[in-house]
């Protein structure tokens, strides 16, 4: 048994080399990174982090610098539930979720991180260890990106391994949409697995109506058609849509997920270790999918989440997404033929440039 001996937060802004674009957050010119990182008393150390679209990275901070750092100093490292309980109760009545959800997020992926070095054993082993290679898509951030641009961005991800890609929708008028996702197919070609991806853009009808437009083009999925509390908005998607549908990555609890799964108004549960407890809200999210026969996907955080997906027999497919970290990152994401592969480094395997993140250090 070893206790918390220190617990350090970090605050970074990372600037994009290219500006991202979707249906609701506009223009992404930068990510805000906060990471940190739990030091036991024997001296091993786990690594946390999670991120913001570029505001509120501050709370983030504060809420783990202030808050975090009290209630968790001197607990047993590996008692990660014991912990979570103690963190989410003691800070419960100023936020059940939202930035605090966040920091919590990046403390839990730290204590698994620390866990499994101390175990010697790669994440994904620790977790269940069902398959180190999983199917993985490329994320497209390219909602206002011209159509040749668009096309040339696919074939830079196709040249780089990808064997499924996700494009954005949710543009002003739908047939510009509809004709941007017709190229994509012609491009691709037929049976290839693409998906689209609206960021909560639409009310209920509108989503319909798009994902009606959208089907003769056989989509893999429609992701987050409507906000995430329209819960009946959902269902009513998923129900006269056509099309499965995917969401969850702005969820942030387990019970979150139930309501929506259990209403069936997702195909493809959808979190993000960063927002939704970390790697123990993941895992339980996805045993809750399988328990319901759905296939579990991921948003965000591919470097960590790949071990997630490699852990449970229903995950489907990986996001990589292209928010820039993995510059500062000793061993980024590796595709071999489409499928990401799990590292068998000890813990999650992440290992941050801190030298290099110092020089956008904000804290």
């Amino acid at each position: 048994m070893a206790v918390i001996a220190a617990i350090e937060p970090g605050f970074y802004r990372i600037p994009l080399e290219t500006v991202l674009s979707d249906s609701t957050h506009g223009e992404i010119r930068a990510f805000e990174i906060i990471t940190v990182r739990v030091r036991d008393a024997d001296g091993a150390e786990g690594v946390g982090y999670t991120y913001t679209v570029g505001r509120l990275g501050g709370a983030v901070f504060d809420i783990l610098r202030r808050e975090v750092t009290e209630l968790a100093s001197r607990a047993e490292a590996d008692r990660i539930e014991a912990l979570g309980q103690r963190l989410w109760w003691g800070l419960h009545y100023g936020g059940r979720g939202g930035p605090v959800v966040l920091a919590l997020s990046a403390l839990d992926i730290a204590l698994w991180d620390l866990k499994a070095k101390k175990a010697g054993a790669p994440l994904w082993r620790l977790l269940g260890g069902h398959d180190p290679l999983v199917p993985c898509y490329a994320g497209g951030i390219d909602l206002e990106l011209p159509l040749d641009a668009l096309l040339r961005q696919t074939d830079a991800n196709l040249g780089r391994g990808f064997r499924a890609i996700k494009m954005k929708v949710g543009r002003a008028w739908l047939a510009e949409d509809v004709a941007r996702v017709a190229a994509m197919r012609r491009h691709l070609g037929e049976g290839f697995p693409l998906m689209v991806d609206a960021n909560m853009k639409w009310t209920a009808d509108a989503a319909i109506r798009a994902a009606r437009a959208f089907a003769p083009h056989d989509l893999t999925w429609l992701e987050e058609p409507v906000p995430p509390e329209d819960i009946p908005g959902h269902v009513r998607v998923a129900r006269e849509g056509g099309l499965p549908v995917a969401a969850g990555e702005n969820l942030r609890t387990l019970t979150d997920f139930r309501q929506l799964i259990e209403a069936g108004g997702v195909s493809f549960p959808e979190p993000d270790v960063t927002n939704c407890g970390g790697v123990t809200g993941f895992m339980k999210i996805a045993h809750l999918a399988e328990a319901f026969g759905l296939p579990v996907t991921s948003h965000g955080a591919h470097d960590i989440t790949v071990h997630l997906l490699a852990a449970v027999p229903n995950r489907s497919f990986l996001e990589a997404h292209g928010f820039g970290l993995d510059r500062y990152i000793a061993a980024p994401l590796t595709l071999e033929n489409g499928f990401a592969r799990a590292p068998e480094r000890p813990g999650h395997g992440v290992e941050f440039d801190w030298a290099g993140l110092a020089g956008h250090r904000r804290d």
